[in-house]
């Protein structure tokens, strides 16, 4: 059988000629994240061609937009030559999709696919998507790797699947039949298979396009309706999980009947078109027309999952403003091990359990005992829902054990039912309640557009700000302190970042809470829904009946993966590095510099600490000024900064006042000038004034001109400083840099290193310099010069401890 490519062709030759011969009316140009080959929307040419399934309208309002919400017809892989087994390349493409999500940030396609210059196989999403919702899946494997368990499962699922529906087509004998399967089948809007299948990975991507397409149509008063806790994703969930335009969940906040929605709370003048229903601006055309591309309602395994998440359709100004993210069943369940560790294995019947920030309950589930566990929340509209999974029976909990309650603001015997009422006026009975909850992280230092100024106020703020100061700024840490001095003798197990055992700003809160730490463990921050940050959750378990001061505790380490790690240590210490730095100042006019961020006083706060030339050049100067007398300590201080990188687990980790010893260690102290003159933080500019960092002479560096200051080059010789082989390595990667430099025409004598990397790298059009250069040997000199930098960061690592810096 011959082929109908030349066997010889390399892969990006085959896959532009099959987009060329068989998609030419489809954009095949769409880069999906490691996908070999796309096909998308109809090209402008053959628009008209399928216009009979679609309005104008759809067109005009950007259905078609190149974003991450478009929908494609295929996603496939491909293989030059003629593969052996087409079936091994589709395995290759399903564990691909899988390991990257990529299900999750775009809307999955009709088909995928798999090619090699003989033949072109399909498979409808659809048939293979459970593979991507297993929970005992392990999507870390390599997709290229043939040998694991993971990829035969794949293969042997796809493997029989293709056979019984045949699928394939070969490009010379089966020409007019493929060219008649695309024509038939890349076509949005059909009915049966060729629907959009949504489950619980992808009716949140689902939902951003609803937003674009929908939402705008429906005639109602949105910032109304929010007030009243009613949101767009109720009107969406009202969509989706509907049969035939009619909601099948009678306990939905909205329904959707027929050709509107109605509302099943109370609505009290929302300024709706009538009292208790909505309707469309466009007689539901776009609905209509949105709706069309996939199959309502989603398989019902996924119903209760999709209404729990209801916080993943949570508009992100919301989200901010409360500070709530969900907690990731493996941590529930991690958390639910704990206990039973510290409070034996029948602490399910032997203590009371209450959360009081439970959202939609989900760090309630797998527990057992639901006569002995309460939970409120701040929104009535989660207290629905979790009155819903009662209902369901999906929920460990009794209706009259469920409540509304604003933790921060309203009396126990106003909202708190009788059954924990009296538990929380016993002191007996406190000793076995256990408060187990994830609160809002939310802090009204992150003001301005993201929405959180004043989310500090509360009652609980008012009473106890006095007390504990600006940690009182932080809706966890007023929880903690109301718990503590109201519910005092509880057990308290709690979801919250490390500040609680570390930062300077909580000392006041420190002497306040006085608890016995009994255990916990540290988890990535990112693993949470919502959360971006590289830093670390803890999960601890605290005795309130003990009142003692925290000083420090072993915490156990997971990695995302639930890999235990190894055990880190947490101490306190009051005397920090900015104290140390501070007893430097010198406001001596005569400065070289301006060191920035002595205000920060963790690893997360590294990104402010560097040098400027003056404070002026920035809105909110804190720091101090560098001159003779000082300059020792201040590179000492920018080199323990940065010297080790911020991990998300050092992320809260605080630096010390260090002991005495560093004053007698040369070689470090020339190590850190060495580290400070060539580090990307030294932001002095000849632009800003007079640059007195320059580490050569004239002569070194080959300058046209004389420099305007020898600071430098006159105090390393003045003080007769001795500098260490990995030192003298960074000066030597340096001078090279700086020779190249003053090859260029244009040249600036007194250019400092800053204005070397920015002449080489540019900047974007808001002003700040491009990571990357196009000069290939300044890339290869500033790549030796990091690499030496780096050299010396690992010598001057091991002195950061032994000098205390960090412990």
């Amino acid at each position: 059988m011959k082929t109908f490519y030349p066997l010889e062709w390399r892969e990006e030759q085959l896959k532009n000629a099959v987009a060329r011969d068989w998609f030419s009316n489809y954009d095949s140009t769409k880069i999906i994240g490691n996908i070999d080959f796309c096909i998308a929307k109809p090209t402008d040419a053959a628009k008209g061609k399928q216009m009979g399934l679609w309005d104008n309208a759809c067109w005009d309002q950007e259905w078609w937009s190149e974003d991450e919400h478009t929908q494609s017809f295929l996603w496939a892989e491909s293989k030059k030559g003629k593969s052996s087994d087409i079936y091994e390349s589709f395995t290759q493409l399903i564990i691909t999709i899988g390991k990257a999500k990529t299900f999750e940030t775009f809307l999955p396609p009709i088909f995928l696919g798999a090619f090699d210059a003989e033949k072109i196989a399909f498979i409808p999403y659809n048939v293979i998507s459970d593979i991507f919702i297993q929970n005992d899946f392990n999507w870390k494997v390599a997709p290229s790797d043939h040998s694991t368990k993971e990829f035969k499962y794949v293969l042997n699922k796809v493997k029989d699947f293709l056979e019984k529906k045949s699928y394939i087509f070969d490009y010379q004998n089966d020409g007019k039949e493929l060219k008649k399967f695309i024509k038939s089948n890349f076509v949005l809007g059909r009915a049966g298979k060729k629907l959009l299948q949504i489950t619980k990975n992808n009716f949140n991507i689902v939902y951003f396009k609803w937003l674009q397409i929908v939402k705008p149509t429906i005639n109602v008063d949105w910032d109304k309706l929010k007030k009243a806790n009613i949101l767009d994703a109720d009107f969406y969930l009202a969509d989706l999980l509907s049969r035939d335009n009619e909601s099948i969940r009678d306990s939905l906040f909205v329904l959707l009947k027929t050709n509107h929605y109605v509302f099943n709370k109370k609505i009290d003048a929302l300024g709706l078109q009538q009292a208790n229903s909505a309707t469309f601006k466009d007689g539901q055309l776009a609905h209509q027309q949105f709706w069309n591309l996939y199959d309502r309602p989603p398989r019902k395994e996924f119903w209760d999952y999709i209404i729990n998440r209801r916080d993943l359709l949570v508009p992100q100004d919301v989200r901010e403003r409360k500070g709530s993210f969900f907690t990731p069943e493996k941590w529930v369940n991690l958390s639910q091990q704990y206990l039973a560790d510290v409070l034996g294995d029948d602490w399910q019947d032997e203590y009371y359990v209450w959360d009081c920030c439970a959202g939609t309950g989900n760090l309630l589930k797998g527990l057992q005992n639901k006569s002995h566990i309460w939970a409120s929340t701040l929104d009535q509209a989660d207290v629905d829902v979790m009155k819903d999974q009662i209902k369901n029976n999906n929920a460990p909990l009794f209706e009259s054990h469920v409540f509304q309650m604003d933790f921060l603001n309203d009396q126990f015997e106003d909202k708190c039912p009788k059954g924990l009422l009296d538990i929380i006026n016993d002191p007996e009975k406190r000793k076995k309640l256990v408060i187990y909850m994830n609160p809002p992280y939310a802090e009204v230092s992150s003001v301005g557009s993201k929405g959180k100024k004043g989310v500090n106020q509360s009652k609980t703020h008012d009473k106890y700000v006095k007390l504990i100061g600006t940690a009182a700024r932080e809706l966890f840490i007023q929880f903690f302190i109301r718990i503590k001095k109201e519910i005092d003798g509880c057990v308290l197990a709690e979801f919250s970042t490390l500040k609680i055992l570390q930062a300077p700003a909580f000392i006041d809160f420190r002497k306040h809470f006085l608890a016995q730490l009994l255990k916990g463990f540290i988890v990535p921050a990112n693993t949470f829904d919502n959360v971006k940050g590289q830093f670390p959750i803890g999960f601890m378990i605290w005795n309130t009946s003990n009142a003692s001061r925290f000083s420090r505790a072993s915490l156990d380490v997971y990695n995302s993966d639930s890999d235990f790690l190894f055990q880190k240590e947490i101490c306190v210490y009051d005397k920090i590095i900015n104290e140390w730095i501070s007893s430097f100042k010198d406001n001596n006019s005569n400065h070289i510099g301006f060191l920035c961020g002595t205000n920060g006083n963790d690893f997360q706060q590294n990104k402010i600490v560097y040098i400027l030339n003056d404070k002026q050049q920035m809105a909110n100067p804190r720091g101090i000024w560098i001159n003779f007398g000082n300059i020792t300590e201040v590179c000492i201080y920018l080199s323990v900064r940065h010297c080790i990188p911020a991990t998300w687990l050092n992320d809260r980790d605080q630096f010390l006042y260090p002991n005495d010893d560093w004053q007698n260690d040369k070689d470090f102290q020339s190590d850190c000038l060495a580290f400070t003159l060539f580090h990307g933080q030294n932001h002095i500019t000849s632009e800003e004034g007079t640059n007195y960092w320059i580490p050569f002479t004239e002569d070194e560096i080959g300058a046209k001109d004389e420099f305007e200051s020898h600071f430098m080059t006159d105090y390393i010789r003045s003080n007769k400083i001795a500098f260490t082989s990995k030192a003298k390595a960074v000066f030597d990667a340096g001078r090279e840099l700086w020779k190249y430099y003053h090859q260029q025409p244009m040249a600036n004598p007194n250019a400092s290193f800053y204005d070397i990397r920015a002449y080489f790298q540019g900047r974007k059009e808001n002003g700040k310099m491009n990571a990357k250069s196009n000069d290939e040997h300044y890339t290869e000199l500033i790549g030796n010069l990091r690499q030496a930098l780096k050299e010396l960061a690992d010598q001057i690592k091991p002195k950061v401890y032994e000098y205390r810096f960090l412990v």
